[in-house]
């Protein structure tokens, strides 16, 4: 699936991946291939990316990779869509 994460400053990512996981305002939820179209309301924790993330060496500083492959990015609040394997993410 095609992941974009856009903050009010830049688009910070856009790839494909295997799964996003996302901070909810009532709880952490997964995204995979083929998931329903949903929008969401998203809360303060991290967005948890799994794949072969390439981040744009302007904006590295903000990801952390974890030690099983994941790459986070803490954000404070946002909103996201998915719809036909297209996730954008609207973080703040």
């Amino acid at each position: 699936m095609y992941l974009e994460i856009v903050s009010p400053e830049a688009t910070l990512f856009a790839g494909e991946v295997t799964s996003v996981t996302l901070p909810g305002i009532d709880g952490e939820f997964q995204m995979l291939q083929d998931h329903a179209p949903l929008v969401s309301l998203l809360g303060e924790g991290d967005v948890k990316i799994q794949g072969n993330v390439e981040i744009h060496e302007d904006f590295q500083s903000k990801f952390t990779k974890t030690n099983d492959g994941a790459t986070l990015l803490a954000i404070n609040s946002g909103t996201v869509e998915m719809k036909d394997n297209k996730v954008i993410v609207l973080a703040d």
